[in-house]
C-alpha cells in the first residue's frame, strides 16, 4: 500500500508519526494545499489528510484512493458523497483532543474574566514594585461561582467542559443546534434562552447548515453586557464582523477565540483591529494540539488503517 501523508508538519514535528512505514510505502509532505493535492496523491492508495481539500477535483485523477484518513474528527474537508460514489472509505478520530480543548475553554476563560493581561503587564512594567500598598485590584473580575454557563454543542468536549464548569461552581445550560441530543444531565434551553442567560457562553458545535454564523449580531444582542464568548469549535459558526460590532459596542465584555472565519487571521479581519486582551485574545487554532493530543491522533489514524487493512471498519464516517 501506498501510503500518502498530505500535512505532516499539521501534528508537529515533534510528534513522531514513523509507525506508519510499518502499514507501507510512505511518502510525506509537510504541508498541501488544494493547487497541489492531485499531484502529490495521484498514486496513492491511502490518503492521510487534515485541511487538503478530498473532493471531485482532487480525487478524479487519483484512481487508486482507497482510504481516507482524517488527522482529525472533523471531516468538512471531504466531498463524503463523491467518496461513496468511489467507493473510498473516509475515517476520523474520535475523542483525542477532549481533555485539550476543554482545557483551552478554561484557560481562555479566565484570562479575559479575570484581566490577565493587564495584571501580567502591571507587574512586569515595573508599575507595581513601585506603588505603597501590597495589592491592585483596578481592573475589576467577577467570579465563576454562580454564574450560568451556557454551551452549543454537548458531545464528549461539551460535557467535559460543563463538568468543569459545574466544579467551578456554575449552573450548566445547553443548546442542541441539531436537535438531536441525548443529554439528560444538564437543562436543555432554546438559543434565544441560552443567548439571554449566559455568562459565559462555548461552542463545542461541529459547523453544519444549522451553526454556519449562529453567532450573528442579532444573537449578541440578546446576550448580557457582561457577557463572555468562547469559540473553540470552528471559526465560521461565529460571524467575524458581527463580532467585532459586539466587542466594540459592547454588546458583550469579551472573547477568546481558538479558531476564525478563516485561518490564519486575514488580513482584513477586523477582529484583528482588537489591541485591549482584556477584551479578546485569539489563539492560532491549537486548542487541541498538547503533546498528548498529538500523539493520540498519530496513534488512533494507524489504528483506522491497520483495521483498513485488516478488512474491518473503525471510525469510518462515509
Amino acid at each position: 500500500m501506498k501510503i500518502v501523508v498530505l500535512e505532516r508538519n499539521s501534528v508537529g514535528t515533534d510528534i513522531d508519526v514513523s509507525c506508519y512505514e510499518d502499514l507501507g510505502e510512505v511518502t510525506y509532505f509537510a504541508n498541501t494545499v488544494e493547487e497541489n493535492t492531485t499531484e502529490h496523491i495521484k498514486d496513492a492508495d491511502i490518503v492521510i489528510a487534515n485541511k487538503a481539500p478530498m473532493k471531485e477535483s482532487t480525487l478524479k485523477d487519483c484512481p487508486n484512493v482507497k482510504l481516507i484518513c482524517e488527522f482529525a474528527t472533523g471531516y468538512d474537508n471531504v466531498d463524503l458523497e463523491y467518496c461513496r460514489s468511489r467507493n473510498i472509505k473516509v475515517a476520523n478520530v474520535v475523542d483525542y483532543s477532549t481533555a485539550a480543548v476543554a482545557q483551552h475553554t478554561f484557560a481562555l476563560t479566565l484570562y479575559v474574566l479575570e484581566k490577565l493581561s493587564y495584571y501580567d503587564n502591571y507587574v512586569k512594567s515595573g508599575t507595581y514594585e513601585n506603588q505603597d500598598r501590597f495589592s491592585n485590584f483596578d481592573e475589576a473580575y467577577r467570579e465563576l461561582e454562580g454564574k450560568t454557563w451556557g454551551i452549543i454543542g454537548m458531545g464528549n468536549i461539551g460535557r467535559k467542559v460543563a463538568k468543569i464548569a459545574e466544579a467551578f461552581g456554575c449552573k450548566v445550560i445547553f443548546y442542541s443546534a441539531s436537535g438531536n441530543s441525548t443529554c439528560k444531565d444538564y437543562e436543555r434551553v432554546d438559543f434565544d434562552t441560552l443567548c439571554k442567560e449566559s455568562d459565559i457562553l462555548s461552542i463545542h458545535c461541529p459547523l453544519s447548515d444549522k451553526t454556519r454564523n449562529l453567532m450573528n449580531l442579532d444573537a449578541f444582542k440578546k446576550m448580557k453586557q457582561t457577557a463572555i464568548l468562547i469559540n473553540v469549535a470552528r471559526g465560521p459558526v461565529v460571524n467575524d464582523e458581527d463580532l467585532y460590532v459586539a466587542l466594540t459596542e459592547n454588546l458583550i465584555a469579551a472573547a477568546g477565540l481558538d479558531v476564525l472565519g478563516k485561518e490564519p487571521l486575514a488580513k482584513d479581519n477586523p477582529l484583528g483591529k482588537i489591541k485591549d486582551s482584556k477584551k479578546l485574545i485569539i489563539t492560532p487554532h491549537m486548542a487541541w494540539a498538547s503533546t498528548e493530543a498529538r500523539e493520540r491522533v498519530v496513534s488512533e489514524v494507524y489504528k483506522n488503517i491497520q483495521a483498513f487493512l485488516k478488512g474491518e471498519d473503525r471510525n469510518i464516517v462515509s
